[in-house]
């Protein structure tokens, strides 16, 4: 059951930050540090984060209510894939290094592979 729950709690996290890029992009933007931008800038920026959230809560909430590995691994990888790439653009574009969020994304993703370890690969997809 605690799988299922922290798993779930993730995806509701998410869930809830991908609302805010819907209902208030602006305020959305300034939580991640950023203005918002502009014309096609802003089409992009909302439209990318919006599905990041929502992938990554998506993954996450059908792994908890199917008790599947494979799904909330899914939400892990994203979430690792954006502290890596946090970290490189750090290291090759002189973007400031992003602790705070980098250590949610590994934290979280951390709680998420927890969570896929305690479910059989044979769970239901």
């Amino acid at each position: 059951m605690l799988p299922r729950i922290l798993s779930g709690l993730v995806g509701l996290l998410m869930l809830v930050t991908a609302v805010g890029w819907i209902t208030d992009p602006a305020s959305a933007a300034a939580g991640l540090g950023m203005p918002l931008l502009d014309g096609l800038g802003r089409s992009t920026q909302i439209g990318d984060f919006t599905s990041f959230f929502v992938a990554v809560a998506g993954f996450s909430l059908y792994g908890a209510w199917k008790e599947s590995p494979h799904w909330v691994t899914s939400a892990a990888i994203v979430l690792l894939l954006a502290a890596v790439f946090r970290t490189l653009a750090w290291l090759m574009h002189g973007a400031a290094f992003a602790t705070p969020q980098i250590v949610a994304e590994v934290v979280l993703a951390a709680v998420l592979l927890f969570s896929a370890s305690r479910w059989s690969s044979s769970a239901a997809d």
